[in-house]
């Protein structure tokens, strides 16, 4: 059984709570996690200052896990992408065969130089072990540089789906900022092909945020025989909180074939202290 943590939407800047961090990382802290993943809009501009300022709030969580994304709003300038592998996370990117048909606007800063160090995308593939067995992490970006749509290049599905071809995992998860089911003001465009590359790579769990809302479902394609699952998290320490009234973060326990529990924790800020309210889903 593997215990994830799930957060999203933090939005250190001005889209940033007034709520009291020290309080909600404790409380973070006290599940225990043997995973904890962060699904993109770190920031509000993709700045530098706001960068540092995630990067501390991150730094508290005592998990030797945590998994990181980039949001559209961390993509706001062209050094965004610089200012992450900075001071969130610096993978082995994936990077497009440049000598296929490139789709996704934006993806080099420069289109006549499609090189690496003009690269706008961050996606990659990370091997974790936690209680002897082996998870996959396979990270989408599916951010484009100054817009708020979302699109993930299709060489880049391409190259991750022959990385996955001969490797055995005892979980694949996906970590994708836009949602993959279901649509909103601001969409993933290519919804339909990456769910093709969900099921084709039988990738049974897929977490993500950008809508600042609580959404679980499930998806089956009975042609292929594969089910999947899709958890959105809410903002959890946003001020700017779209239809959803709390900050939220959620806990999750799952196995290879079923998710044993769904527990959603919302944060309420009064006076710059902060209580919890927790809710057993599964």
């Amino acid at each position: 059984m593997l215990k994830i943590l799930h957060i999203s939407d933090l939005h250190f800047g001005p889209f940033h709570w007034d709520g009291n961090d020290e309080d909600l990382i404790r409380r973070i802290n006290s599940y225990d996690a043997d995973l904890v993943i962060n699904t993109g809009d770190s920031t509000s501009d993709g700045i530098e200052r706001e960068y540092l300022q995630a990067k501390n709030f991150l730094g508290k969580i005592k998990c030797s896990n945590l998994i990181s994304i980039a949001g559209n709003h961390d993509k706001r300038s062209r050094s965004s992408v610089e200012f992450f592998k900075k001071y969130i996370l610096n993978p082995d990117v994936i990077y497009p065969d440049v000598s296929d048909e490139i789709k996704k606007k934006y993806i080099f800063l420069d289109d006549k130089m499609k090189i690496k160090e003009k690269f706008t995308d961050i996606n990659f593939v990370k091997r974790i072990s936690i209680h002897d067995k082996q998870i996959l992490i396979i990270a989408l970006d599916s951010n484009i540089l100054y817009q708020d749509t979302g699109f993930v290049e299709e060489s880049i599905l391409r190259s991750i789906s022959e990385k996955l071809n001969n490797d055995s995992y005892y979980l694949r998860l996906l970590l994708i900022h836009h949602s993959v089911l279901g649509a909103d003001e601001c969409p993933l465009l290519n919804s339909q092909r990456v769910i093709d590359f969900i099921n084709y790579n039988k990738i049974k769990y897929i977490f993500c945020g950008h809508t600042h809302e609580i959404d679980f479902r499930i998806s089956e394609d009975i042609y292929n025989k594969h089910q999947f699952f899709q958890f959105m998290c809410g903002a959890t320490a946003s001020n700017d909180m779209g239809n959803y009234g709390n900050n939220v973060f959620v806990l999750y326990e799952i196995g290879d074939e079923a998710v044993q529990r769904i527990k959603l924790v919302k944060v309420h800020s009064k006076i710059n202290r902060l209580s919890f309210e927790e809710e057993n889903i599964i």
